[in-house]
Parts: structure tokens; C-alpha cells; sequence
């Protein structure tokens, strides 16, 4: 398992409004490729507005280009999102999961 993980801070009005984007737009898309396993976001406040840390989980390199293309450590931002932040990495991390236990959310 292979976690994408991306950073950004948000303008705090926009906040939600990125978050109804990943939930409606983003994550749906990503549904629809085999090997897509689901996603967490983490949120914390700063002094100029909100970080949006996104973590997704994914079975393979593979599965990651078929969203990403070639350039797999590119961040993917939709021109949609990106003025709903203040900055954004233009990269991504990729991470192999090393443990995972009982990630369950009420």
C-alpha cells in the first residue's frame, strides 16, 4: 500500500469549500480507479489560514498514474481549488504504509 500525501494552506473562508471539492469532485473520480483504497484529511489552524494535509492510500505506482500521468510526484490541483489557498506544494510525497490498525471512524 502506497500513501500520496500533499500539503496546502488554505484561505480559512475556503476552507470548505475545498473540502465539498474533495468530496464531490476528487474522491469520486478517484472511486472509479482500481486501486484506490481511500483517503484521510487533516486540518490544523496556522497563522494565515487553515493546512489541508491530504492522504491517500493506493495499491500500487500503478494505480497512482492512471490520475497523476507520468509525472507522478506533481501535485494534481484542480484550477478550481487552487485560488481557495494561500499555498500549495507542487509536489507530492509517496509513502509505503508500514503498519496499519483498526483505522475506523464513527
Amino acid at each position: 500500500m502506497i500513501a500520496r500525501v500533499w500539503r496546502g494552506v488554505a484561505i480559512p473562508e475556503s476552507t470548505e469549500a475545498y473540502l465539498a471539492h474533495l468530496q464531490h469532485t476528487v474522491f469520486p473520480e478517484f472511486s472509479s480507479i482500481t486501486g484506490y483504497h481511500g483517503a484521510i484529511v487533516l486540518q490544523r489552524e496556522l497563522d494565515d489560514g487553515i493546512e489541508i494535509t491530504v492522504q491517500t492510500f493506493w495499491a500500487s505506482m500503478e494505480a497512482i498514474h492512471q490520475f497523476a500521468g507520468e509525472q507522478v510526484t506533481q501535485a494534481v490541483v484542480a484550477p478550481a481549488a487552487q485560488p481557495l489557498f494561500r499555498r500549495y506544494d507542487a509536489t507530492v510525497m509517496h509513502c509505503q504504509v508500514g503498519l496499519q490498525h483498526e483505522l475506523t471512524f464513527a
